[in-house]
């Protein structure tokens, strides 16, 4: 069983990985014309708000205790895969 400590290190390194692909789409939404730059922005928009929204679910799991952490684990991984979705939903798209 993975410890909370190492669940968490995993989850962060995830968002990094994450926040790396969404600043390649950023900086691929700068070198295309401006109305598909607009549709780029408004992905880009979108994978960050769930983004963060992982990340508070992540805080949230760090600041619980050794005892709940087992049940806050469902909602970040609802929440990881929404995001994980979404990035690579955009991730075609950008191609």
């Amino acid at each position: 069983m993975i410890s909370r400590d190492e669940y968490v290190r995993k989850m962060q390194a995830k968002l990094e990985e994450w926040n790396a692909e969404i600043d390649t789409m950023t900086a691929k939404a700068g070198k295309v014309t401006s109305d598909i730059r607009k549709e780029y922005n408004e992905q880009i928009e979108a994978l960050k708000v769930k983004q963060a929204a992982a990340r508070l679910k992540l805080e949230e799991l760090q600041q619980s205790g050794e005892n709940v952490w087992e049940d806050l684990k469902s909602g970040i991984e609802a929440a990881w895969a929404a995001i994980g979705e979404a990035i690579k939903s955009a991730r075609s798209r950008f191609k």
